[in-house]
């Protein structure tokens, strides 16, 4: 029984994560640019002076009753983002499609900025207050606000809620269980216990708990791994050059698979870097546009400026330096290691004895903001789907923490395979929204940019 659904899942899989899918985030991200005039470009300097080097703004501060402060907000939506795809993922990049990978990863984020900050503008226009009087928002809303269509917005909340139990969740406290056992020997029904109950005191108290620790944990951890990842690549600082020239000569190596097929390395190294890249940063899956809906702006454009942010710092910044510090090694070339092994054998090699601590603690805090953010984005997709049952919530946050659990200390093949599924799936109804509202889209940046 379970080989035969996992037959089934890998043939939906092929299909959802090939090229057809791959093509479609592209082509989306390239429509959006278009539409708004190449924004990730010609805006790039006011989209960091409004959200970067405002952070200690009071209006990035501010709330009110109906929703959280922007920048707790975009913390939220950063935490389900930066999650272990950040170390692990980009390692097996490398691994499965060169080092050009790297290249083409920069290329789907470049494209990704526009898209989630596309998603953002949208969750932000459609959004609603709940019975408590709060705001939530996500592409369920606006597919069904926008385009009137309620069977495509449950078939995203269906998806996105079946997806956070396993992307966002088993897969992340089974990341955390593991790092601990091999560094420090910890037990992972230990972990798992610690998790659950630190999971539970966060998640049972609702967004407004779950913001305010992500408010303090994201910018933490973000430091701590930047910091880190600065000093490794300052020690190996005179082989920087070539792992850059190396990522661009192999990003268009038209080198030919067995079978004669010219052009089989360049296919590969951008098969994986898009691929990838939607994984570190989410542009197009719709799940961040969840966490903004709560903030209490009132500008949609202001709002979807983090998300072109979230974009930036997660691919371009933490996932360029987590290449570096690959490739600077050459242990990738080894072909015996992959995945957050590679990180932590890179990291060794130039920091030795403190290389796993590095990986060991960014996983765990990368992994812990992922399973808090994508709590909120799960309770959304289920109180869409009841009508904001107090019952059927709280049912689901119960269920979640037991996943947290369940992931630390058991085998997830099954639960990654199907949750891997479904977060591709909540990528189609929210492709679909996007480009049949991108007017307003144009139309909410063109007010925006001409009242400046």
């Amino acid at each position: 029984m379970m080989e035969w659904i996992l037959w089934i899942n890998g043939k939906i899989n092929d299909i959802v994560w090939g090229p057809i899918m791959l093509s479609l985030l592209i082509c989306t991200g390239l429509f959006l640019s278009v539409k708004t005039g190449f924004l990730q470009f010609g805006k790039f300097g006011y989209m960091m002076k409004n959200t970067l080097l405002s952070i200690f703004s009071s209006n990035q501060r501010q709330k009110d009753e109906a929703g959280v402060s922007p920048f707790q907000a975009v913390a939220t939506a950063m935490a389900g983002t930066i999650g272990t795809g950040s170390i692990a993922g980009l390692a097996t990049a490398i691994v499965s499609g060169g080092p050009g990978a790297v290249f083409w990863m920069w290329i789907s984020a470049l494209l990704g900025m526009v898209t989630k900050y596309s998603e953002i503008v949208l969750s932000l226009s459609y959004r609603e207050k709940n019975k408590k009087g709060e705001w939530v928002g996500g592409p369920m809303y606006y597919i069904k606000n926008g385009l009137n269509a309620k069977w495509l917005a449950g078939l995203f909340a269906i998806f996105a809620m079946i997806a956070c139990l396993g992307t966002g969740n088993a897969t992340q406290s089974n990341s955390i269980s593991v790092a601990l056992e091999s560094t420090v020997g910890i037990r992972p029904w230990i972990t798992g216990v610690v998790l659950t109950v630190l999971a539970a005191a966060v998640i049972l108290g609702g967004m407004r708990r779950i913001a305010s620790v992500n408010e303090k944990l994201v910018p933490f951890m973000a430091v701590f791994y930047v910091a880190a990842s600065v000093i490794a690549l300052i020690v190996n600082a005179d082989k920087i050059p070539g792992a850059f020239a190396l990522i661009f000569r192999e990003a268009f190596n038209f080198k030919a698979a067995a079978g004669g097929v010219t052009g089989y390395g360049i296919m590969l190294a951008m098969h994986y870097g898009f691929s990838r890249g939607v994984f570190s940063n989410e542009a197009g899956l719709g799940s961040a546009p969840i966490a903004h809906a709560a903030s209490s702006t009132k500008d949609p454009v202001q709002q979807g400026l983090w998300g072109m942010f979230e974009v930036f710092f997660t691919t371009i910044i933490i996932c360029t330096f987590s290449a570096l510090i690959i490739l600077t090694t050459g242990i990738w070339e080894q072909g015996t290691l992959s995945g957050s092994a590679l990180s932590i054998a890179s990291f060794n090699h130039i920091l030795p004895g403190v290389g796993g601590f590095v990986i060991t603690m960014a996983t765990i805090f990368f992994a812990l903001s992922t399973i808090l953010g994508w709590a909120y984005y799960g309770e959304v997709c289920i109180g869409f789907l009841t009508r904001n049952s107090k019952a059927a919530v709280l049912i689901y946050r119960c269920v979640y923490v037991l996943f947290v659990f369940i992931g630390a200390v058991g085998s997830l093949d099954l639960i990654w395979s199907i949750s891997e599924t479904m977060n591709g799936l909540m990528a189609i109804p929210n492709l679909i929204g996007i480009i049949g509202l991108s007017k307003v889209i144009t139309k909410a940046t063109k007010e925006h940019f001409n009242r400046q």
